[in-house]
């Protein structure tokens, strides 16, 4: 019989849910929980966990990941609208599913390399990107993007609809792989398809995944096409389901948070992608807080944030422009923005405690958070479902060098001809 023991650690530090370190020999379980162990148990592993900071991974809620093919900057200095229609629109009409498996290995590589087990994702061909870190063997809401323009996997909305619909249909609540309904934004979905793609969430019981609220150029053309800024338009129109996921959400009026609220909404905070596109203005989340909204954090597209997928580096941030634009130290501290980036979270991960920038560690061994949000730190292992996804600094579920060969690869053969 197969033990419910994933693993030991030994001698080990562990944070647990709360917050709480824990120090000793532990025991993780193929369930997500962890005990403390007596030392006698029956497991599957035992590892010595003196050098390693045993903490819940990262979650991503925000991201475009076969954007990987696009992290170079080609287009860095562009604006929100000439980069996306000089720059990634035309580019991303090359696509295909080989170029997606392509870019989702490599984007599942770095998120689990820097500690990251869940993607919520909005790409093309999102089967492709659902297989790719199923057989990674992390988690993913695979949002399938759906608009009136610029869709190089479907020649209109409706197929693009249907396609989910049939990816919808069969999955199963306890699959790791979730799919939802990625409308991109209100600027590119007409009425009809907003409705259509609600209509199919509530259908599905899936949930849907948008751009709302960017820029000051999106909230002013809203208004003057539909007298009403787009959360109030999105709700005027019942577009809002449960657990919507609302990305950057930005530019938002206190009644528009409301609203969020009141539909069990999820905004998430991509401070460094609206910093790098200039979009003059973050999430503001003393004013979500005070509404209880859900509040995650995503790292954008690799091509329009920091050119990665790091949720340390991007917690850090948002933990600084929150401070800096308003005007209070006392903002997400360590352990807040750390609790926000792992929320939820059923996995494990394995951080180097010998890593130069976990020191020092403190008289009473108690800064082990803070230097890892504000510094970082390697990750070691990680643990999905009781499997062994990484272990001492080696993924074992990618072929990494082979992997990052096919990027670079494809990416020569994706840009010919682009200056």
């Amino acid at each position: 019989m197969t033990s419910e023991y994933a693993a030991r650690y030994t001698n080990t530090v562990l944070y647990d849910d709360q917050g709480q370190k824990h120090i000793g020999d532990v025991l993780i379980h193929d369930d997500g929980s962890w005990t403390l162990s007596n030392g006698d148990e029956d497991v599957r592993q035992v590892i010595d966990g003196s050098n390693k900071l045993l903490t819940r991974s990262l979650q991503n809620w925000h991201t475009h990941l076969a954007m990987q093919l696009n992290a170079r900057d080609f287009s860095d200095g562009y604006p929100l609208d000439r980069w996306l229609n000089e720059a990634i629109f035309p580019t991303e009409a090359k696509l295909n599913p080989e170029y997606v498996n392509v870019g989702a290995t490599a984007a599942a590589c770095e998120l689990i390399a820097t500690g990251c087990s869940f993607a919520a994702d909005m790409y093309f061909y999102p089967a492709v990107t659902g297989q790719v870190l199923e057989e990674a063997g992390i988690r993913g809401l695979i949002g399938g993007p759906v608009s009136d323009f610029a869709l190089p996997s479907h020649p209109n909305a409706n197929s693009a609809l249907d396609e989910l619909d049939s990816l919808l249909a069969k999955q199963k609540a306890e699959n790791r792989i979730q799919y939802a309904i990625a409308t991109h934004s209100v600027y590119l979905c007409s009425e009809e398809t907003l409705i259509r793609a609600s209509e199919l969430a509530e259908k599905r019981k899936g949930r849907l995944h948008i751009h709302v609220s960017e820029t000051r150029k999106e909230i002013a053309e809203c208004y003057e096409k539909t007298g009403k800024y787009p959360v109030e338009y999105l709700d005027s129109i019942e577009f809002f389901k449960p657990g919507t996921v609302c990305a950057h959400a930005s530019w938002v009026k206190k009644n528009e948070i409301r609203i969020l609220k009141q539909h069990s909404a999820t905004a998430v905070h991509c401070p460094s992608s609206n910093m790098k596109l200039a979009c003059g203005g973050t999430l503001s989340l003393p004013a979500y807080q005070a509404e209880g909204v859900d509040v995650r954090i995503g790292t954008d597209g690799a091509a329009s944030s920091g050119n990665g997928l790091n949720v340390l580096a991007e917690a850090r941030t948002a933990a600084l422009v929150q401070r800096h634009d308003h005007w209070d130290p006392t903002l997400l501290p360590a352990k807040e923005v750390f609790a926000m980036v792992t929320k939820d979270s059923q996995d494990w991960v394995a951080w180097d405690l010998d890593d130069l920038r976990m020191y020092p560690r403190g008289r009473a061994n108690n800064r082990h958070i803070a230097n890892l949000v504000f510094n970082g730190a390697r990750c070691l292992d990680m643990w999905v479902d009781g499997n062994n996804i990484r272990l001492d600094g080696v993924t074992k579920t990618i072929d990494e060098e082979a992997a990052l060969n096919n990027l670079n690869e494809s990416v020569n053969s994706y840009y010919e001809g682009v200056e």
